[in-house]
């Protein structure tokens, strides 16, 4: 079976666009490789963030819908999306984030891996993650960037599930998409590739609600794969329908959508908030500011 090649983007929902760019570029010191619109809402801006040149495997990217209410958590959805950054990295990034007011979380081994959580200042959580297993990727650092290269982000490491019965989306992970099970720690089953990154997480969490998108929320992962062919392949394997997406050598799956009748949670998945009023999107400024970030987080205090 022809796998896919490990992660592509992830793209998650956030408030105001401004804030967005301050956090990401000004603080976590990623490139903003590029600025488009939603091509399912023209009305919002896409905001591409990630290793200099824009690597596969290394874009987070967001929509800025700052209408939208923070989400319900709850199964079905993304919770936490993972960053790898150099080995002996996670002292400065602990000091930095302090600095900038960032809501921190304790440092915690998973998978033999050092992981610092991070919640983003639209309420995402996030994890720094110091990989103990070597798996290349290309990466060019920022060299404007407010981050010396040696620390800079590498790329994206992965992300955390809740599913209700993690039976349908584990199969779909192995059976369709190629990942190996690669361990089972404190509740929560990893898969993943030997090679390349894109490691998956999943919990069940059956006895809570379903839940329901919103700002500071994971909106979907793309996988990739190495052109249109493959791409079909996969998509067969798992009986998908929706036309292949030209613009990208991906493969996109919903958060969600992963469990048992996957046609039809594709077609109930993509149910699109929209702005109101037909506005222009909010266009943040060019440039990054650190000092904003600080002020919002003592208000918060």
């Amino acid at each position: 079976m022809r796998r896919v090649n490990g992660l592509h983007h992830i793209t998650a929902i956030a408030g105001p666009a401004q804030e967005n760019l301050d956090f990401y570029a000004d603080v976590l010191g990623m490139r903003l490789v590029k600025k488009s619109v939603n091509q399912d809402d023209p009305g919002t801006y896409h905001l591409f963030y990630a290793d200099a040149e824009g690597h596969p495997g290394a874009d987070l990217t967001f929509f800025p819908w700052s209408e939208m209410a923070p989400p319900r958590l709850g199964h079905g959805l993304a919770v936490e999306v993972s960053l790898e950054v150099p080995v002996g990295s996670l002292e400065y990034w602990t000091a930095r984030l302090e600095k900038y007011g960032a809501r921190l979380g304790s440092l915690e081994r998973r998978f033999g891996d050092s992981a610092l959580p991070v919640v983003d200042p639209h309420g995402m959580k996030l994890a720094l993650v110091e990989s103990a297993a070597v798996r290349p990727r290309p990466f060019t650092p920022w060299d404007d960037g407010p981050v010396p290269a040696e620390r800079q982000i590498r790329g994206l490491y992965g992300a955390q599930l809740w599913e209700r019965d993690a039976r349908a989306t584990t199969h779909f992970l192995t059976d369709v998409l190629g990942f190996e099970p690669l361990g089972v720690e404190q509740g929560w089953m990893r898969y993943g590739f030997p090679d390349v990154p894109g490691m998956v997480d999943i919990r069940e969490a059956g006895e809570g609600r379903r839940g329901a998108w919103g700002v500071g929320c994971v909106h979907h992962l793309a996988w990739r794969v190495e052109d249109e062919a493959h791409q079909l392949a996969v998509r067969a394997r798992g009986g998908i329908r929706r036309p292949p997406d030209a613009g990208h050598r991906s493969l996109l799956v919903q958060v969600g959508v992963l469990q048992r009748a996957w046609r039809r949670a594709v077609r109930a998945g993509h149910r699109r908030p929209r702005i109101r009023g037909g506005r222009r999107p909010e266009a943040p400024r060019r440039a990054p500011r650190a000092a904003a970030v600080a002020r919002a987080a003592a208000s918060r205090d």
